[in-house]
């Protein structure tokens, strides 16, 4: 289990994140929302090891961070929001990167590439420098990298941005058989639809802490909410946007 205890980052006076609790349970999806500045991403850096808390601490099966953080990040796979990649590499020689730095041996290694440039359609770019890439199939390369190791724990944070249709489906039912394999799937994204339908749970951020908790559904209907998008908005306070689209209508029709 992975479990955060009174999880807290401050930044000089500035509270980025305030005292929270959460727990995911092998073979579990848990969403993680806020809207920007929410501390969402502070919160992944944390859990991910790179950046330390400012008190509270975080465990993996019953050892903190602290302990060995060594041992602990072994077992993360981590797919950051920007695919920052070493760009004049290829993506083989990328992954060759990672996996020789995660103490993967070369042979396995090298089938594990193939298998992974081939099923993630990046087998015909193989040649080509990254520099060259999309930002979805720079996506994909970090995808790979990340279950390279076959980790415990996944953190995916927006792992959707900037996938292709057939990308996004991809990607949604690899998180499901992660999940089903009994890894640890902490996932951080905007596409509060995707959202809905692939997290049994979710957690709602707004100034640094926690406003929701709970299945979807039921949160739904105990703020009477017609979709989690419109619980979203109830609970981190976003503005009614209405009457602005109003107005940028009314100004692009003047005449």
């Amino acid at each position: 289990m992975l479990q955060a205890r009174e999880l807290t980052k401050r930044y000089g006076a500035f509270l980025a994140v305030d005292r929270v609790n959460f727990a995911i349970e092998r073979g579990e999806i848990l969403g993680y929302l806020g809207p920007n500045g929410s501390g969402k991403s502070t919160t992944v850096n944390m859990v991910v090891g790179l950046l330390d808390s400012t008190s509270g601490s975080i465990s993996l099966d019953g050892r903190t961070i602290g302990e060995d953080p060594v041992a602990y990040k072994r077992r993360i796979g981590y797919v950051p929001e920007e695919p920052y990649l070493y760009t004049q590499l290829t993506a083989g020689e990328y992954l060759t990167l990672a996996g020789t730095l995660r103490g993967i041996a070369p042979a396995l290694l090298q089938h594990k590439i193939d298998e992974l440039l081939r099923l993630f359609l990046l087998h015909d770019s193989r040649y080509a420098a990254m520099s060259a890439y999309s930002k979805g199939m720079r996506q994909r390369v970090l995808l790979a990298a990340a279950l390279l190791h076959d980790p415990d724990v996944l953190v995916l944070d927006e792992p959707f941005s900037g996938l292709d249709v057939d990308a996004g489906v991809l990607l949604r039912a690899l998180i499901e058989a992660l999940a089903e394999r009994g890894k640890m799937i902490l996932m951080s994204s905007h596409r509060l639809d995707v959202v809905e339908t692939l997290c049994p749970r979710v957690i709602i951020l707004h100034r640094g802490e926690i406003v929701a908790e709970g299945r979807p559904p039921e949160l739904r209907a105990s703020r009477f909410s017609e979709s989690l998008e419109d619980l979203f908005a109830a609970v981190t306070e976003q503005r009614d946007y209405r009457s602005r689209v109003t107005a940028i209508l009314d100004a692009t029709t003047a005449s």
